[in-house]
């Protein structure tokens, strides 16, 4: 390990190889809970693409695996450290090469933060709709590793629909360009699209062709307040059954609201056993659309409907709602006087027609296995967020954790839905990917891996 570390300062400018030991402590993990993690040995922080071929060679030199790792917001352990790991860190690259208002995408390098993207194409009248709760803090590298989602993706999909092409450095060093920059292209199969989602495991990605749209016109925003989460779930499906279609439609369950009420009081209703925010971007119809939302939600048993009087407000109910994964960290500390309350979070994603009975569902399980979970997610995509509430230092309590949380994989399976809808496999939900595509399945992600990266350099345990 020292004559790697010698040769990578040797590669790297000053100042981009961490050898310290309280920065490697904290690159050993991304922000899922209760997921295992090891040491790195190094820390780098290359800056080009040149740069990063240096890094995976010298590490492929040495026998020591690389990890890409972006801003550690991630929350399935796709970017954890294994012990002796070079991390690579992509946070350095965060420069926005070129925009191109005209054929409508931009170019950036992988550690350019969501939001500082969604702002420089702005100014052109142009946007970049993928929209993790994480935006703020955030990169795209790691919004592409994973197939980020988002609040309005019920309208506008997931971060792939938006990758045009990528620049990614190869297990062997080499340097594979991928996709296009023309409005169309079907040469070739698309290799854009297998590393989206890929989470570290085939290469590391150094550039993105990302696809813009043009700005959305002014939003209009209410929320809807339930008697119960299955209530909110028939109101979802009656949205969708009617061919409505709002370009944001979040839940939060009642320990969200109090949780977010207690991290940043906004007078929301805790009484209330649920809430759905929706929004319509729809220009002149906007109005008349979100007066049809009303309408479904008081059908459907809503308790109260509020619709926000300007973009203040819709902005603050939104802010709202980004505070979700902060509230509840906050929560599980709280819930154990000696604050070692932790999360497991899931990620599952069930047919618009389910969600109502998935919502039950875990209601049951909370009351099976005798633990607070807090339910929030893009409900109009059908893709929910249950955080489980454990004590970290009781074994029985983590077990528990753990058997809830298969539950309701299990449930979510078997309503035809998938182990996650945006967070990725990563560490937490190895099992249950191998569970959901098959022997055959898997067979073919092995034998991805094995072609591009033989060895196993990058980023080994994760995914499968």
């Amino acid at each position: 390990m020292p004559e790697l570390v010698t040769e990578l300062r040797a590669a790297l400018p000053d100042g981009a190889v961490l050898t310290d030991p309280d920065l490697l402590r904290g690159h050993r993990r991304d922000e899922a809970d209760l997921v295992p993690h090891g040491m790195p040995a190094v820390v780098v922080r290359p800056r080009t693409t040149a740069e990063v071929v240096a890094v995976v060679r010298a590490a492929a030199r040495a026998g020591a695996p690389v990890v890409p790792q972006g801003a550690r917001t991630g929350l399935a352990g796709a970017a954890n450290a294994v012990d002796g790991a070079v991390v690579l860190s992509t946070v350095a690259m965060d420069r926005i090469v070129e925009i191109d208002p005209v054929n409508r995408f931009a170019v950036v390098q992988p550690g350019v933060v969501n939001a500082a993207l969604a702002a420089a194409v702005a100014a052109s009248g142009l946007r970049y709709p993928p929209d993790p709760g994480s935006w703020e803090s955030s990169t795209i590298g790691g919004n592409v590793a994973t197939n980020a989602g988002g609040m309005c993706c019920v309208k506008y999909g997931v971060t792939a629909e938006y990758v045009l092409g990528l620049e990614v450095v190869l297990a062997s060093g080499e340097v594979l360009r991928t996709g296009r920059r023309t409005a169309k292209g079907v040469a070739g199969y698309d290799l854009t699209k297998l590393f989206v989602g890929s989470e570290g495991t085939l290469g590391v990605i150094t550039e993105v062709v990302v696809g813009l749209r043009p700005a959305a016109d002014t939003s209009l925003t209410l929320i809807a307040l339930f008697p119960t989460t299955a209530a909110a779930g028939d109101a979802v499906a009656a949205i969708s059954s009617g061919g409505h279609s709002p370009s944001l439609l979040e839940l939060l369950d009642q320990t969200h609201l109090r949780a977010i009420e207690a991290l940043r009081p906004m007078g929301l209703r805790t009484d209330a056993k649920a809430l759905l925010l929706a929004s319509v971007d729809t220009g002149s119809r906007a109005a008349a659309d979100l007066a049809a939302l009303e309408a479904v939600m008081t059908a459907a048993g809503a308790l109260e409907v509020f619709a926000a009087t300007d973009e203040v407000e819709a902005a603050e109910l939104l802010r709202a709602r980004r505070l979700a994964h902060p509230a509840m960290e906050k929560f599980a500390a709280e819930t154990y006087p000696d604050g070692s309350g932790g999360l497991i979070i899931d990620d599952i994603a069930v047919p618009r027609t389910a969600l109502a009975a998935m919502l039950d569902g875990i209601e049951k399980i909370a009351i099976e296995y005798a633990l607070p979970i807090g339910v929030v997610g893009h409900a109009g995509d059908g893709n929910l967020h249950p955080n489980i509430v454990v004590d970290r230092r009781d074994p029985d309590s983590v077990a528990r954790g753990r058997g809830a949380f298969d539950e309701i994989m299990r449930l979510g399976l078997g309503m035809g839905g998938t182990c996650t809808g945006e967070h990725g496999v990563g560490l937490l939900k190895k099992d249950w990917l191998a569970q959901e595509v098959g022997p055959v399945g898997m067979a073919v992600h092995r034998a991805i891996k094995q072609a591009l990266d033989p060895t196993s350099l990058l980023n080994p345990g994760k995914v499968f």
